[in-house]
């Protein structure tokens, strides 16, 4: 039975510690501060639900018992300073003089403390690796150990991250709040950055032993689910979930029995989740419906529905797909951008087109420890019938991965285009 209350009492702080550690942060001016109050709030629960029962509305007395927590601080804090009469009609304000105005207090809307907490957790004052640790402690309910194993990373390197980020927040001052105006648009970025960081390392994890880690493109997808409901109005916000929707719903098809990687034009579409689907180009569709022109994210998501709506690889609109990425490409010049329209361009116009537009990037220094390069380019020698080199190239990939499942999918393509070289000399 209790073990029963302890995996119920997980899961409600998985679900509601970011409403709480949002509205006590907008109490305190003090994210780290607000996470301490919302961790005692969880261990009174540890203590105390195992006895009288989970509460009909445990959010609700998460952030009943933590807000009690931030007003004994804030009493702290007018007693210090010596304000009693600013800090006094704050606290009044916040407790009220009866328990229905509390209670009322509780059933406020939480959006705009939520969004604050995104665009704080996401503040570019930090790293990006910082604000993906942050972002995922605070909003993705994540612990350290769950951070850490996610990214490959010690324990002890999150937790230092997660301590300097929190103390860098509070020594720059950063105000709890939702920015305005070109402010906005500015940190948005950087919000969705992080989220889309966060989901293409669940998608196609850059080390280890699995070729994808689900939990963390959920993680990415509850925090996009979230500012499209606070953030209705902003295009990229809708165009970065409608990416993750329609590649989130390939997940089942992108793994085979045993774990190995199964790549687009090999997936089974019938094991393609098409509830995801239908929400990713629902999600596109906003986007483009808010007008201007599609931003990175929603132009990623309208590539993505192109493999969405073919029925089999064989219907795909290639020609489309290169189109998109040559006008991502201007939106954001990136060898690796040219690198996605390469094979989009071999499969429109033929391998020898798009090894022509590859072998164009092959100086470029940000690509020379980028393995997808050497697997490319190995593909598309193995449809020219040029073994030899392609086997080259897919060893020469194998070794530049650090994810184990695609190390084992390289060398299988390396040896079986030696096989085929074998062959050919043979004949």
């Amino acid at each position: 039975m209790a073990a029963d209350v302890h995996r119920t009492i997980d899961a409600v702080w998985r679900i509601e510690s970011a409403k709480v550690i949002a509205g006590l942060a907008r109490m305190v001016r003090d994210v780290g501060v607000a996470e301490e109050m919302a961790q005692d709030a969880l261990v009174v629960a540890l203590e105390k639900w195992p006895e009288t029962g989970i509460p009909e509305n445990p959010g609700a007395w998460l952030m009943a018992t933590a807000k009690n927590r931030a007003i004994d601080l804030l009493r702290h804090r007018q007693l210090v300073e010596r304000k009693h009469d600013e800090l006094g009609h704050e606290i009044e304000s916040l407790r009220g003089d009866t328990v229905p105005d509390i209670e009322a207090a509780l059933d406020d809307p939480v959006g705009d403390e939520l969004l604050g907490l995104i665009f704080t957790a996401c503040h570019p004052v930090l790293s990006t690796e910082a604000r993906v640790a942050l972002t995922l402690r605070l909003l993705g309910g994540l612990t350290t150990d769950e951070i850490a194993r996610a990214f490959l990373t010690p324990e002890a390197t999150i937790a230092q991250r997660i301590v300097r980020a929190k103390r860098a927040l509070t020594e720059a001052h950063v105000p709890f709040e939702v920015p305005r105006g070109a402010g906005l648009a500015a940190r948005l970025e950087s919000v969705l950055e992080v989220v889309y960081l966060i989901f293409n390392e669940g998608y196609a994890a850059t080390a280890g032993d699995d070729w994808m880690r689900p939990a963390l493109c959920e993680d990415a997808l509850r925090l996009g689910r979230i500012l499209a409901e606070l953030a209705p109005m902003e295009p990229e916000v809708h165009g970065l979930v409608a990416l993750m929707e329609i590649q989130a719903s390939r997940s089942n098809a992108r793994v085979g029995t045993s774990g190995e990687p199964v790549l687009l034009l090999d997936q089974d579409r019938s094991r393609w989740n098409h509830v995801l689907v239908r929400r990713g180009l629902d999600a596109l569709a906003r986007a483009e419906s808010l007008g201007g022109a599609l931003g990175r994210y929603a132009l990623q998501a309208a590539i993505a529905a192109c493999h969405a709506r073919a029925r089999t690889a064989e219907e795909t609109d290639w020609r489309r797909i290169a189109n998109l990425y040559a006008v991502l490409g201007q939106l954001m010049p990136s060898p690796v951008v040219e690198l996605n329209r390469a094979v989009a361009v071999s499969m429109q116009e033929g391998p020898a087109a798009g090894l022509a537009i590859v072998d164009s990037l092959r100086g470029e220094k940000s690509l020379a420890a980028y393995h997808l390069l050497p697997s490319v380019r190995g593909d598309l020698l193995e449809k020219l019938d040029r073994f030899d080199e392609a086997r080259a190239e897919f060893a020469r990939a194998a070794e530049l991965t650090r994810n184990a499942r695609e190390r084992a999918l390289l060398r299988a393509r390396a040896a079986a285009c030696a096989e085929a070289a074998r062959q050919l000399d043979v004949n």
